[in-house]
């Protein structure tokens, strides 16, 4: 069970926008993407067949999942996220600190 999941609001550990949060885009093997953090530009160039104009286009890179934290709603802080099995045999995830289940 992955412990981070696509809608999830987390916290940045590392980097340029330490301490921002911000929803996950999307999660694949090599890293996630966070809507408005680690903000990159690149050049690209006109694509008349896509309907697409050249320029400077500002978007989200790659976060490697270990320099973000899962943001627990109640306390405001991020918190490390385990994987326990409820007695229905369901697997949820829940919040190493505090013991509560994850809201997702």
């Amino acid at each position: 069970m992955k412990r981070i999941k696509k809608g999830d609001q987390v916290i940045l550990n590392t980097g340029k926008d330490k301490g921002k949060t911000g929803q996950v885009m999307s999660v694949s093997d090599a890293g996630i993407f966070v809507q408005g953090l680690n903000l990159i530009k690149r050049h690209t160039k006109p694509n008349p067949q896509a309907n697409q104009p050249g320029g400077i286009v500002e978007r989200e890179a790659r976060i490697h999942p270990s320099n973000v934290m899962l943001l627990n709603s109640a306390t405001g802080k991020g918190e490390r996220v385990g994987c326990k099995t409820l007695e229905d045999g369901r697997k949820v995830r829940v919040f190493r600190k505090s013991g509560e289940v994850v809201d997702a």
